[in-house]
């Protein structure tokens, strides 16, 4: 991969340029022209390295989700998927290594139609369901450094939004991704019937409020190589959740880190922290050295790897009213 590759996917993941021509910024940073970077992009967008570029809304905060598991029979397992993936509410969906086998996240812009397609869902498989909604984030959406490091935040204070009418407008637009072209805030205002800094306006508005959390690029570690994906899940006393969380949220190596609620007797778990590696035993062996490093070898704990990605986009809180 070229450097001013590497650049564009790895340094622009947060504070994307607000302006007229962002990408003419992008250029003038990285020492290239605007066409050049739109041909880039638009390449590592083909080759699947990126998802999009715009925002990552932090959960709960324009709408609700939540990431349930499925316990299917593996003979069965393909058709559920495919049955689930078909949700435009489902933005991810994996089979992984555990009696739940299939692990998704869906979102809605309201309690009840969550639970309506969750129930839907439950109908339709007939499979065993948990549905674990987040408690507290640690570590969420501050992106995938490329370079090994991490991008640390404290969270902010929790809010949430009603969006009005042309604010869903917006969100429909930009959950899909902005447009890759010279003037993408003015595409998006000509087809909304405002103007471009209105929606500049606004984007910079939901970014100060913390509701979106971060503008930028988003990256699919697989096509890049990281293929190892480990979801560990620890059975962290109550009154240590919160010690515990915030340090594996520092922590090299972990890429996401959150509190679910346990679902007895089924499931005891309730701090859950995503490792990604480019090789397993790697991945492995990290999990190992934390469990050291932070006290927790004889707490209980499964590590749950991906076996196979049915569905990877961004979440939709806002639907096409043919959805």
């Amino acid at each position: 991969m070229q450097p001013i590759d590497l650049s564009l996917l790895n340094d622009f993941q947060r504070g994307f340029p607000l302006c007229s021509r962002p990408f003419a910024e992008l250029a003038a940073q990285l020492g290239s022209g605007e066409a050049d970077i739109l041909r880039r992009l638009h390449q590592l967008h083909d080759k699947g390295s990126i998802s999009r570029i715009g925002p990552v809304f932090r959960p709960n905060s324009i709408g609700v989700s939540t990431l349930a598991a499925l316990a299917v029979e593996p003979e069965q397992l393909d058709q559920v998927a495919t049955l689930v993936s078909a949700y435009p509410q489902v933005n991810h969906n994996y089979q992984r290594e555990h009696r739940y086998n299939l692990w998704f996240v869906a979102t809605a812009d309201e309690p009840r139609k969550l639970a309506s397609t969750l129930e839907q869902i439950r109908s339709k498989t007939g499979c065993g369901m948990l549905d674990l909604p987040l408690v507290k984030d640690y570590y969420i959406d501050l992106g995938f450094d490329l370079n090994g490091s991490k991008h640390i935040c404290e969270p902010a204070a929790a809010i949430s939004i009603r969006p009005n009418s042309a604010q869903r407008s917006l969100i429909r637009v930009l959950q899909c991704g902005l447009p890759m072209v010279a003037e993408p805030y003015r595409e998006i205002a000509e087809r909304l019937g405002c103007s471009e800094s209105e929606i500049i306006a606004q984007i910079g508005d939901w970014q100060q409020a913390g509701i979106i959390k971060r503008f930028g690029v988003v990256v699919r570690h697989h096509e890049l190589g990281y293929t190892a994906n480990a979801m560990v899940v620890w059975d962290i006393a109550d009154e240590h959740i919160d010690s515990v969380g915030k340090a594996l949220a520092r922590a090299d190596g972990v890429s996401l880190c959150y509190q679910r609620p346990r679902r007895l007797p089924d499931w005891s778990y309730s701090l859950f922290c995503m490792i990604h590696g480019k090789d397993r035993k790697a991945v492995e062996a990290r999990i190992e050295q934390l469990a050291a490093e932070h006290g927790l070898e004889q707490v209980a704990r499964q590590t749950l790897f991906s076996l196979k990605r049915y569905k990877q986009c961004g979440a939709r809180y806002v639907l096409d009213k043919a959805a």
